[in-house]
C-alpha cells in the first residue's frame, strides 16, 4: 500500500533532517552543503506530511533520536552518516515508487530519490569513497 510506503519515506526524512542536524558541528568547511541538504530534506518532509494528511492519514512523528552507522566524533564519521541517511532515503523514495501507479506520487518519489542520489554521490565524493555514483540508488545490495 502506498500509505505505509510514503510513511517509510517519511521516516527516512525525520532521519535525514535529525542527522544533518547532528554532523553541522564536525563538518563547518561543508557548511552550506549541509544547511542545503537539511533544508532539502525539512522541504520534503513536509511536503511528504501533506500528502499523508490529504489521504487522510496522520502522518508518524520523528524518533527522539537515530543512530547512525557508526559514532559521529569526526570530520570523516560525519560524512559517512550522511552516505547513509542519503542511501536510506533513496531505498525509502524506492520503496514509494515500487508501491504506488499514482503519476504525481511517482514523480515526487522519483524527484526525491534522485536528489538523494545525487546527494550521496556528492558526499561519497568529498569522502573519497569509491564508487562515486551508485548504479541502482535505492537497491538492495545483494
Amino acid at each position: 500500500m502506498s500509505v505505509d510506503a510514503v510513511q517509510d519515506a517519511l521516516a527516512a526524512e525525520h532521519a535525514a533532517v535529525w542527522t544533518y542536524g547532528l554532523v553541522s558541528a564536525f563538518i563547518e568547511q561543508q557548511a552550506a552543503a549541509v544547511a542545503d541538504g537539511a533544508n532539502a530534506h525539512r522541504a520534503r518532509r513536509d511536503t511528504t506530511e501533506r500528502w499523508l494528511r490529504d489521504q487522510g492519514a496522520t502522518p508518524r512523528p520523528p524518533a527522539a533520536a537515530y543512530l547512525p552507522p557508526q559514532p559521529v566524533d569526526s570530520a570523516a564519521s560525519a560524512i559517512a552518516a550522511l552516505i547513509a541517511v542519503e542511501a536510506d532515503a533513496c531505498a525509502a523514495w524506492r520503496g514509494v515508487l515500487e508501491r504506488t501507479d499514482d503519476g504525481a506520487l511517482r514523480r515526487s518519489a522519483l524527484d526525491a530519490l534522485t536528489v538523494s542520489a545525487v546527494r550521496g554521490t556528492r558526499w561519497r565524493k568529498v569522502a573519497g569513497v569509491a564508487p562515486l555514483s551508485i548504479t541502482m540508488p535505492g537497491a538492495a545490495v545483494g
